[in-house]
């Protein structure tokens, strides 16, 4: 069973699986102390300015441990990513498959998530525009992605049926940009601004919804 020891040849040793799992704990505990740290650090001056040393030194380890949980900065850089924006397209996903989605509890979601890794939302609409350049593809690319699929939810609208699909991407983007703007001033913002802030984006939101139906296709405009 877990955590017996057993005598061989005069030594103690410890259960094979109770190891491997302190093993596994270990890892995941410092990865998560450089992801943080990185966060931490970051904040004040930004990831391309960031060494791999002393991103190891924050979470208590040598440089060369590093390498053991990411293969590069970059690599780091992009794990947060996925961590970010990734999951959050995946969970915008998921809610956008309910058939009883409404826009507004689509954008309070957006925010939830938001709230619980606000430092990590933080960093990656800082370095949205920042310094490190696979990081900032990396992020656009991810957001290109939510862009698609709402294109794709879009023209399976039957009053959209005669939007072009510049015209879809442009709606669809509007609306992306108009979330992720929302989050930069949520997470610069006081505790006491964010319903505000959240509130501010549905009805943004809202009114780009009112413009969507009242729109008139350029091919019809042209007829």
């Amino acid at each position: 069973m877990s955590g017996e020891a057993t005598m061989v040849n005069g030594c103690m040793l410890t259960d094979v699986t109770e190891q491997a799992g302190t093993r596994n704990e270990r890892k995941a505990h410092t990865r998560a102390a450089l992801l943080e740290g990185t966060l931490a650090l970051a904040a004040d001056r930004g990831f391309a300015a960031l060494s791999l040393r002393e991103i190891a030194r924050s979470a208590g380890i040598v440089p060369t441990a590093f390498y053991r949980h990411f293969a590069s900065l970059d690599d780091l850089g992009a794990t947060l990513v996925d961590e970010g924006v990734t999951a959050l397209r995946l969970a915008l996903r998921e809610v956008r498959r309910k058939p009883d989605a409404h826009l507004a509890d689509t954008v309070r979601f957006v925010f939830d998530q938001v709230r619980v890794k606000r430092a990590l939302f933080g960093f990656l609409i800082r370095e949205r525009h920042g310094g490190s350049a696979a990081l900032r593809q990396a992020i656009s690319l991810e957001l290109q992605l939510i862009v698609r699929e709402i294109v794709a939810d879009l023209s399976r609208l039957r009053a959209l049926d005669a939007w072009s699909t510049t015209e879809l991407e442009i709606a669809a983007d509007l609306l992306v940009s108009t979330v992720t703007d929302g989050i930069a001033a949520f997470v610069a913002s006081a505790p006491r601004e964010e319903s505000a802030i959240v509130e501010r984006t549905v009805m943004q939101m809202r009114l780009i919804a009112l413009g969507i139906g009242g729109w008139v296709p350029s091919r019809l405009s042209e007829d």
